[in-house]
């Protein structure tokens, strides 16, 4: 592993038993007497009961979730949140008992090589994720649930009025409340690596500003010169009306075609593409199709085929187990772009999916070349300030703006007040170019008004990712572009499957994964290297 920032022997997490007596002083539940099994297999298998039932439950709460997005009727919007209310509350019981502590720390005390290494995992996670759900006292837990209420109705308020000044109160407010979930959860750590923990398991802020310092660098000079010495791409032959039919007929083939397994999932449509469900077998893959954007749909179902083969690729020996879970959100999503950009936005993919469009669309694409296909699905626009519209180029630094802004804002090093100044400097420095207002600028997200801090990051970490992954990958299996251009994705699945997938969270953080599939840590040079020649040669700089 990299450096991570810290010093050996620091930065231990506070005892199961110190959990459970923070949450029985913010309950007032009370909890039949049970003995823990002083035998470790016996008081193993008690706890893995016990988890397997909160994940069957929350299986069921993904199920809602899914319906709400996709099937719903909309006068049924009452029910459905007192049904995920009344749920909420069981899986809350069922997390914070304090037996499920106990077995925790009955199993944190056996002797060394009484668990195999998968146990050992989920001894691991599931004694973080008990100390997480316990941490917090009824009253902070309250005024989580009523800020995310109010800051999200001060954020709409704000972005439509373009002022920050309407939403910097509540977000001050996220910041402390921040800080005091942080310290009661792990007082030993930097505020913001425990939040961190949260999407990216042991990654810490110090590895962070290693990896993003480096990116940065090396992503500012590559942009300044495609906007300057690039050569003009055509991509504006591919403009036009597309069917929403054919369009969704053809998406389903390229995810059947990529791996995606219809008697163990669903693909259907929804507003906001997702993919859910409730178990590896039951995976719910949704996209969504604009008649002017043909692309945008194809890139889209690729992306989420990406997450759905994730799910699907799941080790059931350990299924509903911590271990069983996926490692991490930039994990996840290193999956869904390394089909979505290493495959999808490549030139071999370009050749396979340039007949499908032309028996689909020939008005377009009857007298189009793959090479053609390939420079229109790459061009970059000019610099987009909204970071949902950027490319693979500008994106990450979109990330970084986000990432040392909300840092800042828990080391103590930025002003909730002067957020806007500071983003619109920065992203002059980083894009070249300023917002012309906060609507466009430091409110375009929702992410704040929730206060997901830590959870940018994972968006480009999942991008580095898939490039260092997609490389061991091509190693690995002989011709696998070849294989690509003729439409067999079977051997890249299966490498997937057996080298990320199925081993869910049996390492402790992406360094870990990576150094395991790829011989080290996760290596920003690798990412810049992909992008600086990729768009070299598109380019011609």
């Amino acid at each position: 592993m990299g450096n991570r920032g810290s010093k050996p022997g620091t930065g231990r997490s506070p005892s199961a038993t110190q959990g459970q007596q923070r949450n029985q002083r913010g309950r007032a539940t009370a909890t039949a007497a049970v003995t823990v099994p002083k035998d470790t297999a016996k008081a193993y298998d008690a706890l893995c009961d016990r988890l397997k039932e909160v994940s069957v439950l929350g299986g069921i709460s993904g199920l809602l979730g899914w319906d709400e997005m996709v099937m719903m009727p909309p006068g049924a919007a009452d029910s459905r949140g007192a049904q995920k209310s009344a749920l909420a509350g069981v899986l809350y019981d069922k997390k914070t008992d304090p037996v499920l502590g106990q077995l925790l720390d009955a199993l944190k005390a056996a002797p060394p090589g009484a668990l195999d290494p998968y146990q050992a995992a989920v001894v691991r996670d599931a004694g973080k994720q008990f100390i997480k759900d316990t941490a917090l006292p009824k009253e902070l837990a309250q005024r989580i649930a009523k800020l995310e209420s109010d800051a999200y109705a001060a954020w709409v308020k704000a972005k439509t009025a373009s002022d920050f000044s309407l939403f910097a109160p509540f977000l001050k407010e996220w910041v402390e409340v921040n800080k005091e979930k942080a310290r009661l959860i792990d007082p030993s750590l930097p505020p913001y690596d425990v939040l961190l923990d949260d999407y990216e398991k042991g990654l810490t802020s110090a590895r962070l500003d290693e990896v993003f310092a480096q990116v940065r660098e090396g992503l500012v000079p590559l942009i300044a010169a495609i906007k300057t010495r690039g050569r003009a791409i055509e991509d504006k032959w591919m403009d036009g009306d597309y069917d929403l039919d054919k369009q969704a007929e053809l998406c389903k083939k390229i995810a059947l075609d990529i791996g995606f397994d219809t008697d163990h999932g669903r693909l259907d449509v929804s507003v906001h593409p997702f993919t859910g469900g409730a178990h590896p077998t039951d995976v719910r893959m949704t996209t969504r199709f604009k008649k002017h954007s043909l692309l945008e749909g194809i890139t889209g179902a690729i992306h989420e085929t990406g997450h759905a083969l994730y799910e699907q690729g799941r080790n059931l020996k350990y299924d509903g187990l911590p271990v069983n879970a996926a490692l991490s959100m930039g994990v996840h999503e290193s999956q869904s772009l390394l089909w979505e950009r290493m495959v999808g936005l490549g030139r071999p993919f370009a050749a396979y999916l340039l007949p499908l469009l032309k028996e689909r669309f020939p008005d377009k694409f009857g007298a189009a070349s793959a090479e053609q296909l390939y420079e229109g699905e790459n061009k970059i626009a000019q610099p987009s300030l909204i970071r949902v519209e950027s490319d693979e180029v500008t994106y990450p630094l979109h990330i970084i703006l986000r990432y040392e802004l909300e840092r800042g804002l828990m080391d103590g090093s930025v002003n909730v007040d002067d957020i806007p100044k500071l983003w619109n400097e920065r992203m002059e420095a980083y894009l070249g170019d300023r917002p012309p207002s906060d609507a466009m600028g430091c409110l375009q997200d929702v992410h704040w008004s929730a206060g997901l801090f830590g959870y940018f990051p994972t968006y480009s970490l999942g991008a580095m990712y898939a490039t260092q992954i997609y490389a061991a990958a091509s190693k690995a299996i002989p011709d696998l572009e070849a294989k690509i251009q003729a439409g067999d994705f079977k051997p890249l699945k299966a490498w997937l499957n057996e080298q990320i997938h199925s081993l869910g969270s049996l390492h402790a953080s992406g360094d870990e994964l990576m150094t395991h599939v790829t011989g080290g840590p996760l290596d920003p040079s690798v990412f810049l290297a992909y992008l600086t020649k990729k768009y070299t040669d598109l380019y011609k700089l």
